[in-house]
């Protein structure tokens, strides 16, 4: 027995079912595109331990367990151009392991011969290599309960590409969207590191609906369908992020008067 008891709580937690909704109670609505950035410290519990370890695993090896391992989770194609987050066509477990894993061919000397020899290499996408997620959600007013709400839809793993030939970083790439209400079953008895109190450990779950996470707003839903980066850049794209978060508040804020 590693501790002092037998630890229960977690694996018999139950998914919370969200508050009734209809369409006719939505008064206002609009989708965000939302990125999580692993390398913030407000979102290091999601990223440690880089192997599982005491329970405990991060959100990426949670999700390619449920995958691979258990059938729990379905993947969906990013599309060929990677911006299909539609959930139009799930991949299939070998699909995600191809995926997940490259073979090359490289030039190995024969410590015996003195020749280059060819050598097949197979590299897997490790929990590590994924240090970006993208959220798209959805904001609306309930008049029926008079809050305003937020609803995740889907979650997509990201990692670095890197050109093989310079090493230089050439952006994100979008490895599968995970249907987020089908994902809250897995996630609701994952745990997650607690900084405070090792006794009170919250699940993905927890911190994902209750928002305890750093993120910043990538795109909102607009008539030219593009996003942020499209017309801002640098500085000025986390100060576009900022007004786009801040324009979400305002309008709940301007429903009351005080």
């Amino acid at each position: 027995l590693d501790g002092i008891y037998q630890p229960e709580h977690t694996l018999e937690r139950r998914v919370i079912p969200y508050a009734p909704l209809r369409e006719a109670d939505v008064m206002w609505l609009r989708r965000v595109w939302r990125r999580i950035n692993l390398y913030e410290k407000a979102n290091h519990p999601m990223y440690f331990p880089e192997k599982p370890e005491q329970g405990r695993m991060s959100l990426f090896d949670v999700i390619k367990e449920a995958i691979l391992a258990n059938g729990t989770l379905t993947a969906y194609d990013p599309g060929p151009l990677q911006d299909d987050d539609m959930f139009r066509k799930r991949f299939t477990t070998d699909e995600v392991k191809n995926v997940l894993s490259s073979t090359d061919t490289v030039q190995v000397e024969n410590i015996f011969t003195g020749e280059f020899e060819d050598k097949i290499v197979t590299t897997e996408v490790r929990s590590i290599d994924v240090k970006w997620y993208e959220i798209k959600e959805e904001w609306f007013f309930d008049k029926q309960r008079s809050v305003m709400d937020v609803r995740i839809i889907g979650i997509c793993p990201m990692k670095a590409k890197i050109n093989e030939s310079s090493g230089e970083f050439q952006g994100l790439q979008p490895l599968f969207w995970i249907y987020y209400p089908e994902a809250r079953y897995v996630f609701v008895k994952s745990e997650i590191f607690n900084r405070g109190n090792d006794v009170e450990r919250r699940t993905y779950e927890d911190i994902i609906w209750k928002r305890q996470f750093s993120s910043y707003i990538t795109k909102m839903s607009n008539v030219y369908n593009r996003g942020v980066s499209q017309y801002q850049k640098g500085l000025d794209a986390l100060i576009e992020a900022e007004r786009l978060k801040e324009s979400i508040f305002n309008m709940e804020h301007d429903l009351w008067s005080f």
